[in-house]
């Protein structure tokens, strides 16, 4: 990280003392020179450099599904990828990184969107004439060239109609996540939405589990103390799955206690398998990287011209938002996604 940090240094360093003027931009905020210049050959792009850049870089969920995906985009292109950010989450050391990598000109950049708070550098790089794509959190207020990502009120509504389905309509429900977090907020707008139609399901809670696995588990065991008729539990960030499962199984109530919660690592699906959770909706994250990276190349490279002179037309060749989907992962699908 150090060296990393160097180099970044070193090259915001060196384009300070440059002192010149940033090249011309079409009107979707390109560099023009870089779309002048950009070739097919191995050589030119063996000197291509795509940066990804997110918070939690460590995350077992970002690494196993966004970068894997990314890394194996820039091996199939032949081009250079590199990936960025703090390792916890920590918004303002991924504001610093992105704007840091802005200095050394990357070919494009792919941001996870992780906080609103995040616009302003992204406008930063837009202005430098960087292809910036968003992608699983969108960020509607910067000016991000491409989102991709899921749509959060479906998560919400997907989770809402199976958790109705599952305690036929009534009983005590709470649900947990990150709260603030513009996607989160919408998910919980789509479940409450649901819940709306069923005047016998009583909503006991709205909690903030922080993303963390023990605090997951304590809100549970409280509600389960507090509560001891709940019917069930929903969640809406990776960890609130393991941690709720935690609690619930050592109150000795899987499978009496319903839940439902987003993505699918293995642990979710060894819980899905055993019965402890009844069912996942899974985003499709391999796709908000691959094409995500895909659409910077694209715009790099001109892929697809629709116009005479796309860039005097102010046109954007790439599709302003991708809403990649859902899976819904259930104890009658669950083997399909376990690794052998």
């Amino acid at each position: 990280m150090k060296l990393i940090r160097s180099r970044l240094f070193i090259g915001a360093f060196i384009a300070a003392l440059a002192g010149c003027e940033l090249p011309p931009r079409d009107q979707a905020g390109v560099t023009q020179q870089a779309l002048q210049t950009s070739d097919d050959s191995d050589a030119a792009l063996a000197n291509e450099e795509y940066v990804m850049v997110t918070t939690a870089v460590s995350m077992p969920m970002y690494v196993n599904h966004d970068q894997a995906a990314f890394k194996r985009w820039g091996e199939k292109m032949g081009v250079k990828t590199s990936i960025l950010g703090p390792a916890d989450w920590d918004v303002p050391a991924q504001i610093n990184t992105i704007e840091e990598v802005i200095g050394t000109r990357p070919t494009g950049l792919l941001i996870n969107g992780t906080d609103p708070a995040i616009a302003q550098a992204i406008d930063k790089a837009v202005a430098a004439g960087i292809p910036t794509v968003v992608y699983d959190s969108d960020i509607p207020s910067s000016r991000r060239h491409a989102f991709l990502g899921t749509n959060w009120y479906e998560i919400g509504r997907m989770q809402g109609e199976e958790m109705a389905r599952l305690i036929g309509g009534k009983g005590k429900v709470a649900y947990m996540g990150i709260l603030g977090l513009n996607n989160m907020e919408d998910g919980f707008r789509g479940l409450l939405d649901v819940f709306k139609r069923y005047p016998n399901i009583e909503v006991v809670g709205k909690f903030d589990d922080k993303a963390n696995v023990e605090t997951a588990a304590r809100l549970t065991a409280d509600l389960l103390a507090a509560h001891p008729d709940m019917a069930g539990i929903c969640g809406f960030d990776s960890n609130s799955g393991p941690g709720i499962a935690l609690a619930v199984k050592e109150a000795g109530k899987a499978g009496t206690v319903k839940i439902t919660t987003v993505d699918w690592e293995p642990e979710h699906l060894r819980l899905v398998k055993e019965g402890v959770i009844q069912m996942l909706a899974g985003q499709k994250r391999e796709l908000f990287t691959w094409y995500g990276a895909q659409f910077l190349y694209d715009m790099v490279h001109r892929t697809n011209k629709l116009s005479g002179n796309d860039a005097l037309a102010g046109i954007n060749s790439v599709p302003n938002t991708v809403n990649t989907g859902l899976l819904r992962i259930t104890k009658e699908n669950v083997n399909q996604f376990l690794l052998p």
